[in-house]
């Protein structure tokens, strides 16, 4: 068991964690993810690790409450236990000297990202960076991306903080900026992801993205998050969680992402259901 040494609300739907697992602290990088089961017969979940304190022996992990899995996560109080946490897994994010990189985050995307940027700045790196998110309460960690130190912008889709629009017009004027950007890493959902690979593809600027997939058992053995890169099969929690943003065929990745979206929704439904105090025969 797990224990939960504090718990943050950083906006709504968006939860804030930092949970005792001492071996993982000593031994995560940036990049890094753990599989989390909150209880018994529960699904298996991956969350990237945002930070890390191998004194405290805590790391830390930001969850979006979209299905049940999340829900119940982020119903959690401090004091309270997480039943499985195990990691660190995944291949850390190459962290070396590149110049100028710019990191895009978009949502919870953003507590994926930043102890990447923080990464690359102690690299010695001039960091640039782009926080997206659909309107002002959604934005998060802007004031630890401010203090990395980096350049940063924010973005919100209904223009109620910062720059009205989407992360990519930031981006397209920075690699217009004459600027020179050595690399971009992005993370957030498919769509955002594949819009800026879209774009940093004409410049011919390396990309790097995260792609959290379908994951179930975060060793490879299940084949759940199968990712087609570059006409090859690879598999986003051994071969990952980063790949080189131009040759992801994020159209074959979307559409089985959402494979289980059917799935996912009755037992979000069953979950609200046992939370109002009805049975489950009363979810259609």
């Amino acid at each position: 068991m797990y224990r939960i040494v504090r718990k943050q609300v950083l906006a709504p739907t968006i939860t804030r964690f930092e949970i005792e697992a001492p071996f993982i602290a000593k031994k995560r990088k940036a990049g890094n993810f753990v599989m989390i089961r909150v209880e018994n017969h529960g699904e298996r979940i991956p969350l990237t690790i945002a930070d890390g304190d191998p004194a405290r022996g805590t790391i830390t992990l930001i969850v979006q409450a979209i299905g049940k899995t999340t829900k119940l996560l982020c119903s959690k109080e401090q004091g309270e236990e997480v039943l499985d946490v195990v990691g660190p897994l995944g291949n850390p994010t190459p962290i070396e000297h590149i110049g100028h990189v710019v990191c895009v985050g978009g949502g919870v995307g953003t507590a994926e990202l930043y102890p990447i940027a923080k990464a690359l700045c102690d690299a010695g790196n001039t960091v640039s960076t782009i926080i997206g998110a659909r309107s002002h309460d959604l934005v998060i960690l802007e004031h630890e991306m401010r203090a990395i130190p980096s350049t940063t912008y924010v973005t919100t889709d209904d223009g109620s903080y910062g720059r009205r629009g989407f992360v990519t017009d930031q981006l397209k004027d920075i690699l217009d900026s004459g600027n020179p950007v050595g690399a971009v890493f992005a993370i957030g959902p498919l769509p955002m992801m594949k819009a800026v690979s879209d774009l940093t593809r004409s410049y011919k600027v390396h990309t790097l993205v995260s792609l959290n997939t379908i994951m179930v058992d975060g060793t490879g053995m299940c084949g759940g998050c199968r990712v087609t890169i570059g006409g090859e099969m690879k598999f986003a929690c051994v071969d990952g969680p980063e790949f080189d943003g131009h040759k992801v065929d994020f159209t074959e990745l979307m559409m089985r992402n959402r494979t289980y979206v059917d799935m996912e929704r009755i037992a979000d439904e069953r979950y609200r259901c046992q939370l109002a105090g009805l049975t489950q025969e009363n979810v259609q």
